[in-house]
């Protein structure tokens, strides 16, 4: 089968719909992740897999055309149908499935689908660790139909299940009554954060929240600030104690402080770890290696071990598990926890043990978060570079006297500023993450950086 190869990417299968992705590949795609997964269970095992999917209008025939191709092949689908993604790993670990997919593009906008898929204990399947193979195996398309057909069982009320195991994951301390507003961007958050306010005493003021594929009101991507433009002036208009907001597939969580401004993730990130630390005491804590330095120093003045990642969830995830960790956090607004059911995103649990830190500490989250804004950073930056290598090496000629790590891409340490490279695995294009001490110090040095690469592409 003919198919474009770019849409198999490092952590998930994603692109455009009806060009790029078809109701024929998905089958196809059902096929062959079920002669994958089959390939590494004990002979003659029964087969079980999870199918979840987001809430574009297109999920539900890619969904339908995957599981038949799943059936074909002798699995027995458990269908949890409309779910988070956070949700869908749950509903692995919960029915003890031997793997699962998601019909999903996450953020992207609505021309957009795609397919998360995972292992048992919802492991993902990575470009590293199968999506690379099942793409090879959809091209060659060599199935043979199964001597018994699979059969789709439904399985309701996950959703619930998965956000009331969250709730309790965070642990039972208090949380005051606050005036929260909440925008779900018309993603799949809308869908737990329902469910957590069913369970809390708030005043919530709830934002594009009508479940829609077509994101009629703003992209579903909080990472990028004009997506949060009107969150931040509705928590200001209503002077509310802190704003909520969440990604297309809902495994993404920010935090908009009660003066408008949206919590650093770095800074998020740290306040979660020193939270988990409490009842961890130790523990090992995994980062992206990504500039975010106050995550460090958090985690080491409240005694836990930092344990620095590559980035991409299915690597931090990866790490987690090798090296026991009980938390960690990604750049991007992704923070995970070592659940029973798995190791993956818990935005209820996050928005739980913010909601008990605000009550704990008594005080605006402003205040709590403000001294911990210790670093300026420049925000990602892009550029196009078609020697993504060859620009790389010259960076680490350039700044030859800095401490170098090249865990994923370049990360050049300095006293006073520190930044990382990174190479798109997708484009011909460089990622520049960097921060300094100060703000000075940080544009003087972002600038000198940005016109090194745009001379030298």
């Amino acid at each position: 089968m003919s198919f474009p190869k770019h849409i198999f990417k490092q952590y998930d299968i994603r692109g455009l719909v009806e060009t790029e992705i078809t109701d024929e590949l998905a089958e196809k795609i059902g096929r062959a992740y079920a002669r994958f997964l089959r390939e590494e269970l004990p002979e003659g095992k029964a087969m079980t897999v999870v199918v979840g999917r987001d809430m574009r209008e297109s999920s539900v025939p890619y969904q339908s055309r995957l599981m038949e191709g799943l059936i074909k092949s002798g699995v027995k689908v458990l269908d949890v149908g409309l779910v988070s993604t956070p949700a869908f790993y749950f509903s692995v670990g919960h029915l003890k499935a031997d793997g699962g997919i998601m019909v999903s593009a996450s953020h992207n906008p609505a021309a957009y689908n795609g397919f998360k898929m995972t292992r048992a204990m919802a492991v993902p399947v990575s470009g590293d660790t199968g999506i690379q193979e099942i793409a090879e195996m959809v091209e060659v398309g060599e199935f043979v139909d199964a001597e018994v057909v699979g059969i789709v069982e439904s399985v309701e009320g996950l959703p619930v299940l998965s956000a009331k195991a969250e709730f309790a994951f965070a642990g039972e301390h208090p949380i005051k009554k606050m005036k929260i507003v909440v925008d779900s961007a018309n993603g799949m958050g809308a869908q737990y954060l329902d469910e957590l306010f069913g369970m809390i005493d708030a005043d919530v003021t709830r934002m594009y929240w009508e479940l829609d594929g077509s994101f009629p009101n703003h992209e579903a991507d909080p990472f990028k600030p004009e997506n949060t433009e009107a969150i931040r002036a509705k928590v200001l208009e209503l002077g509310a104690d802190l704003g909520i907001t969440t990604d297309g597939d809902g495994d993404r969580i920010f935090f908009i402080d009660n003066k408008g401004r949206l919590v650093t993730p770095a800074v998020l990130r740290g306040m979660l770890a020193q939270i988990v630390l409490r009842d961890h005491p130790g523990a090992t804590i995994c980062y992206d290696i990504r500039p975010g330095k106050i995550t460090r120093d958090m985690i080491v003045e409240a005694g836990g071990v930092p344990s620095v990642t590559r980035v991409g969830h299915s690597l931090i995830k990866e790490q987690m598990r090798s090296v026991k960790a009980v938390f960690g956090g990604e750049s991007s607004g992704h923070f995970f926890y070592a659940f029973p059911t798995g190791v993956y995103e818990g935005p209820v649990t996050v928005a739980v043990q913010i909601l008990q830190e605000v009550t704990r500490e008594s005080k605006p989250l402003s205040e709590i978060v403000e001294p911990l804004e210790r670093y300026a950073h420049s925000g990602e930056i892009n550029f196009t570079v078609q020697d993504k290598e060859g620009m790389m090496d010259a960076l680490k000629q350039k700044f030859a006297d800095g401490e170098l790590s090249e865990l994923d891409g370049i990360t050049i340490t300095y006293p006073d500023f520190w930044f990382n490279v990174r190479a798109s695995n997708t484009e011909p294009k460089l990622r520049l993450n960097l921060e300094a001490v100060d703000a000075r110090i940080m544009e003087t040095r972002r600038d000198e950086i940005v016109a090194f690469i745009k001379e030298n592409a």
